[in-house]
């Protein structure tokens, strides 16, 4: 007897293969049959008029405070994401140590995490013992190791703190790490120098050699292509593979700069460097509101940030920057989540909006808002070209990553007006760019968000449907799935999603969350 049985299924098996339509039957937490024969089970669903396809795996997560707080993930099992990949721009579970424990104490406090972890042995303890409905698998962040060692300061790492930064990280690789994210604009990689990554990456690569350097380059807006160049660079001289986080070109001065992009890329991979980029469907990014400011201001963590903010002569000439920057870039910053009861009222609203209604300069604002969150002040950035926006999602090597923290749509992480993303990346995919405008055909996009995902990350037994492989499977109606969320209501389920097993164990069932805590560790 098998557990599920699945019928009449319009199968995608995320090869990018045709599709074909076949049975498919569930045992334990394996897929046990594919094929046209009616085999005997508990329960079975006739999903004629459906796409069945591999669940899909979201390659850019920040979720290791919130799947911690509430592990329902039901955000991300609306969507049909079975698993997905934290540990990016930076910032991963483990280290915490020194003064990376010390500046991320607000995010134990903000999710009520009284457990406080300092690796990834203690972090994945909890989420065991919590449960949690979607797989996680983790890069390690080099903030994690640079701030856990050296904390927020400056200059280059000697020979002794570079050792201790890869006995860390070696730790990381032990418990599974998949390679070394950074956040070249956030303290302390905005710090970090290209000989010092390069570096630390030859130390991952001796420490394994299939690992990934994943970076948030150093700039995305004016410098772009100068951070594209580090990044290959690096990559080259380290002998890793190369996954770009959320390729953009931020700012209208910098839409034309996509060609160089690809170019650069293609001339990469030409030269024989393995390249991977990730990408979530909107022209809006976000990120903390403090990233504004001027590097020089992160410089010795969170409070020395809001001495210098506090201080007249600092503000002044912070002030004096921002002035130069265009007026409209105010109408292009909306405020998504604030820590300060009085400014809740701020949240899905404009700088420029906030500006007209109490009568204030939006840098007035925004330094206040800052300074009363500490820091913590969430910001959604509308800067990007729709037209660029599809040409990159038409690249053979792009995946899709929400670039956000799971929440689910009541309990501890619901609050806020986070960025769309986090609720409706990926049906929006497939049902804005394939189904409505044809970006590109529905066997390679499910192929994008399926198999190469897992085959980049090194996730073994998924992202294909074939006999022997885990149950992670989405049930989708192609006609109707689409995204919902957007920056006035975030909180809204997708459309057309109907089916999510996570190792053979329904997490969502005719639409309907079922409770369901079979995710798992993937190490």
């Amino acid at each position: 007897m098998h557990d599920y049985l699945i019928l009449n299924a319009l199968c995608f098996d995320g090869s990018g293969s045709e599709p074909i339509k076949t049975n498919l039957a569930i045992k334990g937490d394996l897929i046990s049959y594919i094929g046209n024969n009616i085999p005997k089970s508990y329960h079975t669903i006739d999903a004629d008029g459906l796409v069945l396809t591999p669940g899909f795996i979201d390659t850019h997560s920040h979720s290791e405070f919130t799947l911690a707080s509430d592990g329902r993930a039901q955000g991300r099992i609306a969507q049909g994401v079975t698993t997905e990949i934290n540990g990016n721009c930076g910032l991963s579970a483990g280290p915490i140590k020194g003064d990376a424990l010390r500046q991320r104490r607000a995010d134990f406090l903000e999710y009520g995490l009284t457990e406080v972890w300092e690796d990834f042995e203690g972090y994945y303890r909890l989420l065991v013992q919590r449960g949690i409905a979607v797989n996680t698998a983790t890069l390690c962040g080099q903030g994690n190791l640079r701030a856990s060692v050296m904390g927020y300061v400056r200059g280059r790492a000697d020979h002794i703190a570079m050792a201790r930064m890869i006995e860390l990280l070696s730790k990381a690789v032990n418990s599974g790490a998949k390679g070394l994210s950074t956040g070249l604009i956030y303290p302390p990689g905005v710090f970090t120098e290209t000989d010092e990554l390069i570096e630390l990456c030859q130390g991952l690569a001796n420490l394994k050699p299939d690992a990934l350097y994943v970076p948030h380059m150093r700039s995305e807006t004016d410098q772009l292509i100068e951070a594209l160049r580090e990044s290959v660079e690096i990559a080259f001289r380290s002998g890793l593979r190369l996954h770009i986080s959320h390729l953009k070109t931020g700012g209208r001065d910098n839409w034309h700069k996509i060609d160089k992009v690809i170019k650069t890329i293609e001339e990469a991979i030409e030269r024989g460097l393995k390249v991977t980029c990730d990408r979530y469907p909107y022209i809006a990014s976000s990120t903390d509101l403090d990233t504004i400011l001027p590097k020089e201001v992160f410089e010795g963590g969170v409070e020395e940030e809001l001495k210098r903010l506090q201080d007249p002569d600092v503000l002044g000439k912070i002030k004096g920057m921002l002035q130069a920057e265009p007026e409209d870039l105010w109408s292009e910053i909306l405020i998504s989540s604030t820590y300060s009861d009085k400014n809740r009222w701020m949240e899905g609203k404009t700088l420029s909006e906030i500006s007209r209604q109490v009568n204030k300069s939006p840098i007035d604002i925004a330094l206040e808002l800052i300074i009363a969150d500490r820091s913590r002040t969430g910001a959604i950035f509308f800067s990007m070209s729709e037209d660029n926006l599809r040409r990159f999602l038409k690249l053979p090597y792009m995946m899709i990553g929400s670039d956000s923290a799971v929440r689910s749509f009541d309990g501890p992480t619901c609050k806020g007006k986070p960025h769309p993303r986090g609720f409706g990346s990926f049906p929006r995919l497939i049902g804005k760019y394939v189904r409505e405008e044809g970006l590109m055909e529905l066997p390679e996009a499910i192929r994008r968000i399926t198999l190469l995902p897992a085959q980049t990350f090194g996730l073994q037994g998924r992202g294909l449907i074939k006999e022997g492989y885990f149950a992670d499977l989405t049930l989708f109606d192609y006609k109707t799935i689409g995204d919902r969320a957007d920056y006035a209501n975030p909180f809204q389920r997708p459309e057309g999603v109907l089916w999510v097993f996570v190792n053979g164990v329904p997490a969502y069932a005719n639409g309907e969350f079922t409770g369901s805590l079979s995710g798992r560790i993937l190490t």
